[in-house]
């Protein structure tokens, strides 16, 4: 009975018109993948929003990065819409509760790219505590000063993480072999810990942190999240990373922070404000870009030459698992 029902399926399935817009670059692993599914991919990594928009409805489904919002609106006018690819880890570009409360699947690849996120946040870390971007600018310049960059090592460190998901866990594995002791917070999860953190309160996490990571999605609770009044509450002085949102940590804060010494470094590879000119009118961007305590990338942590393909192998195989309830 269950066989007769699951070919049924396949037959109605396989019926459908299954075409997908894409709106952003993505490695063309994905394309030959749905293909070979029964999808049609209209590959449009160029297309304007607006443009995007007045052809939506002729597609079953979409694949989008960072630049394209799916919100109410968007969905509304695309009715035979029935699911949207997130090249990525992030949702917040997509109106999830509606889209769901619409029957509208919804597939990300956080699987994809935690290996990237994780070695950045790394890279960004180790840089900081060794002021190794600062050094390497004075010994350029013909400064040669030992002292005034004598660094931190991590061993011995508390790092204290925030969110536990694949780009936190991913971060806490990477950090096993340094010799520092783990401890996670989670607001959504609990019972997660393993062998390499340790769930613990938001007040373990102020009261012990040397380095804070921030590894959540961006959420009307996560919004501003990291602001003057926490910092403050801090017990250390830390080492700040952030390559969740931008929008997560407020930039004002950490240069306050920074001149008060709550913060020894930051480690910044996303901003409230992305991309030039708005980035560079932002009040506090000079500030910013003078900070030598502060090592800025651009929103690059999960997009590796390696993440590239495997985000959209995620997506691909999260699309053939799905395809018979994607009806």
């Amino acid at each position: 009975m269950c066989t007769i029902f699951v070919s049924s399926l396949y037959i109605i399935f396989t019926a459908l018109n299954n075409s997908i817009l894409i709106v952003d670059d993505i490695h063309p692993i994905f394309i030959e993948r749905a293909e070979t599914l029964g999808y049609s991919c209209d590959y449009q990594p160029d297309i304007k929003a607006a443009d995007a928009l007045n052809i939506l409805n002729n597609y079953d489904g979409m694949v989008i990065r960072s630049k394209f919002l799916v919100d109410k609106s968007a969905i509304d006018i695309a009715p035979n819409l029935r699911f949207i690819c997130r090249a990525g880890a992030g949702m917040d570009n997509i109106d999830e509760p509606y889209a769901i409360a619409r029957n509208i699947t919804l597939i990300n690849a956080p699987e994809g790219n935690s290996d990237a996120v994780g070695e950045h946040a790394i890279a960004l870390l180790l840089n900081l505590m060794n002021t190794i971007n600062l050094a390497d600018a004075q010994v350029r310049a013909g400064v040669w000063d030992r002292e005034g960059n004598r660094g931190h090592e991590l061993k011995g460190k508390t790092v204290g993480i925030i969110g536990y998901g694949h780009m936190g866990q991913s971060f806490a594995k990477k950090l096993s072999g340094f010799g520092a002791e783990v401890i996670a917070y989670d607001k959504y999860k609990t019972g997660f810990s393993d062998n390499f953190a340790r769930e613990v309160s938001m007040e373990e996490i102020v009261k012990k942190s040397d380095v804070l990571s921030i590894h959540v999605p961006l959420t009307n609770e996560t919004n501003g999240l990291v602001d003057d009044e926490y910092l403050l509450h801090f017990k250390k002085p830390i080492f700040l990373i952030n390559t969740s949102r931008g929008k997560v940590v407020k930039t004002q804060a950490v240069l306050n922070a920074i001149k008060q010494k709550k913060v020894l470094g930051a480690g910044l590879d996303v901003l409230e404000v992305e991309k030039f000119p708005t980035l560079g009118e932002q009040t506090w961007f000079d500030d910013l870009r003078k900070q030598g305590k502060v090592i800025l990338t651009p929103h690059v942590a999960g997009w590796t030459f390696d993440s590239y393909r495997k985000i959209s192998e995620v997506m691909a195989q999260k699309l053939e698992d799905r395809r018979l309830i994607i009806l």
